[in-house]
C-alpha cells in the first residue's frame, strides 16, 4: 500500500505543485496518515476518494524508487565506474556497457 506522502506528492505533480513542507503536514493520531495542514494557493485539498485514485501510481512510484536504490548501490562508485570507462577506451572493451546493461537486467522496472 503506497504511503500518503506517496499519493499526495503525486496529486501535486499531476496538478503542477511541488511538494513544500512549509504547505503540506501529514500527521498520525494513532489511527492512520491524514494530512493535518494544507495551504496550496490555487489547489484544494484532495479528498479521500482523490488520494485513493493514486494508489496504483504510488505503489509504482515507491517500486521504483526501490529499484533505483538498488540499481545505485550495484553500479558502484563514480571511481569505479571511470575507472571501466577509462579501460574500455583504452583496451576497446565494453566493460562498462556490459555491467551497467546487467545492473538494469537483474534489477527491472515495473
Amino acid at each position: 500500500m503506497a504511503s500518503l506522502y506517496t499519493k499526495t506528492k503525486l496529486y501535486l505533480e499531476a496538478n503542477s505543485k511541488t511538494w513544500d513542507d512549509t504547505k503540506v503536514l501529514l500527521e498520525n493520531n494513532g489511527s492512520g496518515d491524514f494530512i493535518a495542514s494544507w495551504t496550496y494557493d490555487g489547489l484544494e485539498k484532495p479528498t479521500d476518494e482523490q488520494i485513493a485514485s493514486y494508489e496504483t501510481a504510488g505503489n509504482t512510484a515507491e517500486t521504483n524508487a526501490g529499484i533505483d536504490s538498488t540499481r545505485r548501490s550495484q553500479y558502484g562508485s563514480w571511481e569505479s565506474q571511470m575507472e571501466m570507462i577509462y579501460k574500455d577506451q583504452k583496451n576497446g572493451t565494453s566493460t562498462f556497457k556490459d555491467h551497467c546493461d546487467k545492473v538494469r537486467s537483474d534489477n527491472p522496472k515495473g
